[in-house]
């Protein structure tokens, strides 16, 4: 059978992988350098704190939105930076906090910058090794052709054709891509119960959750004949938009003429290494690592709570679906929890 997936999935796809490679080796660094339980992903050091790397900087400098001070807040909150205070009601949130401010790492902060540097780099090269490096520069060459022909790291090169994609495919639909590729893609006409929602996208329960935002396309009800638990099921007009998103993603596929892109990206599917798909050995965690079953206190914590321990057995099952089927459990488009770093 053909693969029915579309560009913008297995960029997603590779995406992940390479971040949650990235994450984990940053985790387990960090709790050598004496500092466990520090699940920050890449997605933060490429966002906001590599800029910090050479000194202080100002709030405004950085973006200043309300991403970027929700950002800080947590990472105020957990040890990694300091803010002018200057009477500030709201510390460790995004309250309050004035673009003038500079934003100065602490030495936590330090060092998390310090080890987050070597990795792109670190990781680019296992996956030379992994794949083969002739694969790998296929890739970036097949990345910098539908991208504009910048030079830059594979995770940057990945992102920047999501965003593209992202973008064509917002401006056509009604539904953003995100919810679409993810709990509209997973749901039907037939109940489905909330609690899986999670493990068939591939996400967090926050990320996938019934918000707002899906309200309209969805139907929750009660489980049948169960004193507990919730199912839910697509909406006509959930079914509509389920239906266009994949009528509109073959439409940009054709419109991209991105055929040798995508016969790259299938192949690190397709590659097998002696134990299974060479995707996966990179996602199998390291010893030390939450995903790895290791149990630290959340960020922010000096003690180990229930919500914790909860959060370690997500990710550990996360991650064993990961591994075991990285091109049907991997989520169609990446959406990163700031207090979990990406997914469960």
């Amino acid at each position: 059978m053909a693969d029915e997936r579309d560009l913008s999935a297995l960029v997603s796809q590779v995406l992940v992988a390479f971040t949650v490679e990235f994450d984990n080796e940053f985790e387990r660094r960090m709790g050598e350098a004496g500092y466990p339980g520090a699940r920050l992903s890449r997605v933060v050091w490429a966002d906001l704190m590599r800029f910090l790397a050479d000194g202080p900087i100002s709030v405004r400098e950085l973006a200043p939105g309300p991403q970027t001070k929700l950002q800080l807040g947590c990472l105020e909150r957990w040890g990694f930076v300091t803010l002018d205070e200057r009477g500030r009601d709201g510390w460790g949130s995004g309250c309050g906090i004035r673009s003038d401010w500079l934003v100065r790492l602490t030495t936590k902060g330090l060092q998390a910058v310090s080890t987050w540097q070597p990795l792109t780099d670190l990781i680019e090269r296992r996956w030379e090794r992994r794949f083969g490096k002739e694969e790998i520069d296929d890739l970036r060459a097949r990345l910098r052709d539908v991208g504009g022909g910048l030079d830059l790291t594979l995770p940057a090169l990945l992102s920047q054709i999501l965003l593209a994609y992202r973008v064509e495919f917002d401006r056509e639909s009604d539904v953003p891509l995100p919810p679409c590729a993810n709990t509209i893609r997973v749901l039907s006409e037939k109940p489905t119960p909330l609690s899986a929602i999670a493990r068939l996208t591939g996400g967090s329960p926050e990320t996938t959750d019934i918000g707002w935002q899906l309200k309209p396309y969805v139907i929750v009800a009660p489980a049948e004949g169960k004193t507990r638990g919730k199912t839910v099921r697509l909406s006509a007009l959930g079914v509509r938009v389920q239906t266009e998103y994949y009528r509109l993603t073959a439409v940009i596929d054709t419109r991209w003429q991105a055929d040798d892109l995508r016969a790259a990206l299938l192949e690190l599917f397709t590659l097998e290494g002696t134990s299974g798909p060479l995707l996966s050995e990179g996602l199998i965690p390291p010893p030390g690592t939450t995903r790895a079953g290791e149990q630290a206190p959340a960020l922010g914590r000096l003690d180990t709570g229930a919500a914790a321990v909860k959060r370690m057995r997500d990710l550990v099952s996360q991650t064993q679906a990961f591994v075991a089927h990285p091109s049907g459990a991997l989520p169609h488009y990446p959406l990163w929890d700031m207090n979990r770093g990406f997914g469960a």
